[in-house]
């Protein structure tokens, strides 16, 4: 039995947070990026123009809402209502890094929940559909009532350490804090190694926050793997208490590299072995050393569009092996 397609006009836009990433995914889709005009007015308002006609095709807009974040999302807010007036088919929006998602719940009162807040303006502006990847919490797919294709990149960040010879039992996957576990567990599964955790405990008073360990590291190469790296505070200290264990080599391997403020100096003066990322975000200069190895999702971004514009299962996406397939058929 045949897999049903569906022939529809494709066409891709790139906003301004990854204009890179946008031109890496178009290539593996086989489209030209569509033109779009994005200027400023003198008191800073955000003014689109699009320069070609979209009239009944399937839009795919790709546009993260990393920093700076208000300008990302209104951005894309502003496309997307020009899109809808323009009478476009279907308005998918392609966010590989999904902001406002670390609120995604009231912890205290008086509190927002910002990833819902997003979610309803998304949604508010009319699009279709979303396409994102390693949300903060899989929960947030609950908050939209349209489809959301939730992707991981574990599997290529999985792929880069057994190229590397790094796995089995010599290896430890550690998540930083017990919220990350499901997700560290992921990783060891696929790198066929042991789980280890950091019971992070933080204290609003004087008392001193604690990194405890829990698992064994002795000897081993450890991995701790997150799904963003913000200002690498926790990343420092769960390194020391790695260190202290007697782990031989720590590497930090994140999908979202964020790195705000002092976090490239942290890194740098951590003595991790190497930062292993996803462009996700565009990479500012001032964080391209040769600490950080940048792997590109766009393959796995690409691939899905081009499942979701003829409809056949994004499902192979999460396979290791079809991964590495993806990988090296982008190389």
């Amino acid at each position: 039995m045949t897999n049903h397609k569906k022939e529809t006009g494709v066409r891709l836009f790139a906003l301004n947070s990854n204009p890179k990433l946008a031109e890496e995914i178009a290539e593996v889709v086989g489209v030209e990026l569509s033109k779009v005009k994005i200027d400023r007015f003198a008191d800073k308002e955000i003014s689109v123009h699009i320069e070609e006609s979209v009239r009944g095709d399937d839009v795919y807009l790709i546009q993260s809402t990393n920093e700076p974040s208000n300008e990302h999302l209104m951005e894309l807010l502003i496309m997307i209502d020009a899109l809808r007036r323009a009478s476009a088919g279907s308005i998918n929006v392609v966010m590989p890094y999904y902001g406002y998602a670390r609120q995604d719940r009231k912890p205290g009162p008086r509190e927002a929940i910002t990833a819902k807040v997003v979610a309803n303006m998304l949604e508010n502006a009319g699009i279709d559909r979303i396409v994102t990847m390693e949300l903060h919490a899989p929960q947030i797919q609950g908050f939209f009532d349209i489809p959301v294709d939730h992707l991981s990149a574990t599997a290529l960040l999985a792929n880069h350490f057994l190229m590397n010879e790094l796995g089995g039992d010599e290896t430890v996957v550690v998540s930083p804090d017990h919220d990350g576990v499901k997700r560290a567990r992921e990783m060891a599964e696929l790198l066929d190694s042991p789980l280890a955790i950091i019971d992070r405990r933080l204290y609003e008073s004087e008392k001193p926050n604690t990194y405890d360990l829990v698992g064994e590291v002795e000897g081993k190469t450890c991995i701790l793997f997150d799904d963003i790296l913000d200002t690498a505070k926790t990343v420092s200290k769960a390194n020391q208490t790695l260190k202290k264990a007697g782990a031989k080599d720590v590497y930090v391997c994140v999908t979202h590299a964020v790195l705000s403020g002092k976090a490239m100096e942290r890194l740098m003066q951590s003595g991790v072995k190497k930062v292993i990322i996803t462009n996700t975000i565009k990479l500012a200069e001032k964080n391209n050393t040769e600490l950080i190895e940048e792997l590109s999702i766009a393959p796995i971004l690409g691939d899905a569009i081009k499942r979701i514009a003829t409809e056949v299962s994004i499902k192979p996406l999460f396979n290791k092996k079809y991964v590495e397939k993806l990988m090296h058929e982008a190389k």
